[in-house]
C-alpha cells in the first residue's frame, strides 16, 4: 500500500528539514532504472503533500548550522539568479527547455485574469510542458503550478513529478515564492502560503550522510 507523507511546515527552511529528517526514517529505497542518475540509489517518498504557511518568510534557503562543517544546498544568491529561468523564456542553445520558457506568456496571463476578471476562479492554472516533453531525455520536473487568491492572499499549489529534495527542493520553492510575491504585487494581494505535492521527492544516495548529519539521525540501515 502506498504511503502518503503530509508534512506541515512554517515556513521554507523548516519544510526542507522535516522533509529531509522524514526520508531518512520513511523513504522507500530503490535503484534507477531509469532518469537522471541511473544505476544510483534513492530513498523516495510515495507521495509527499508538504503545506508551508509563510513561505515568505526569510532567509527562503535551508538552515545548516555552522559546527556541522556541511555546505548549504543553496549558495548565496543562487535563488535570485535562478529566477530568469523560472519566469523568462530565454533558453541557451544546449536547453531543451527552460520552466520559463512555458511559464512566461502564463504569468502575464493569469495576472490579467485575476485583475479584470475577478478572483473567484478555478481557471488560473500554469501548465509546464507539452505532449512532445515525453520523449526528452530529461522531462520536466515541475509540471504544473495552480493559483488561488483566497482570504485576500495569492497561493501556490506546486506538482513536480521528480524532485531533488537536497538541491532541488530549496531552490526551486525559493525561486517559486519570488515568483509568487511579484505576481501578488502586480495582481494587488498579499503573499500567501504554498502547498507542494510529488510523487518523486527523493534522496540520491550520495547525500544521505549530510542529510544524517543534518537531521542528527541514527544511520539507516540497508
Amino acid at each position: 500500500m502506498l504511503e502518503l507523507v503530509s508534512i506541515e511546515a512554517r515556513d521554507l527552511p523548516d519544510a526542507w528539514f522535516q522533509c529531509v529528517y522524514e526520508m531518512i526514517e520513511r523513504g522507500h529505497r530503490y535503484v534507477v532504472d531509469r532518469g537522471s542518475f541511473a544505476g544510483q540509489e534513492r530513498l523516495e517518498f510515495d507521495y509527499a503533500t508538504i503545506h508551508v504557511r509563510y513561505p515568505g518568510v526569510r532567509p527562503l534557503t535551508p538552515d545548516i548550522p555552522p559546527g556541522l562543517g556541511i555546505p548549504n544546498p543553496v549558495a548565496p544568491g543562487y535563488i535570485e539568479g535562478y529566477l530568469p529561468y523560472l519566469m523568462t523564456s530565454e533558453k541557451q542553445p544546449n536547453e531543451d527547455y527552460t520552466y520559463g520558457w512555458y511559464l512566461e506568456r502564463q504569468i502575464g496571463e493569469v495576472v490579467r485574469m485575476y485583475r479584470e476578471g475577478g478572483y473567484g476562479t478555478n481557471q488560473a492554472y500554469m501548465t509546464v510542458g507539452d505532449p512532445q516533453s515525453i520523449g526528452l531525455k530529461d522531462p520536466p520536473c515541475l509540471r504544473g503550478i495552480d493559483t488561488r487568491i483566497r482570504y485576500g492572499k495569492l497561493h501556490f499549489m506546486v506538482y513536480f513529478r521528480s524532485w531533488d529534495l537536497w538541491n532541488g527542493f530549496p531552490a526551486n520553492l525559493g525561486a517559486i515564492q519570488l515568483l509568487k510575491e511579484y505576481m501578488a504585487d502586480e495582481i494587488g494581494v498579499e503573499d500567501g502560503e504554498i502547498v507542494a505535492a510529488s510523487k518523486g521527492l527523493h534522496l540520491y544516495d550520495y547525500v544521505w550522510e549530510l542529510a544524517r548529519l543534518r537531521t542528527m539521525g541514527a544511520a539507516r540501515e540497508g
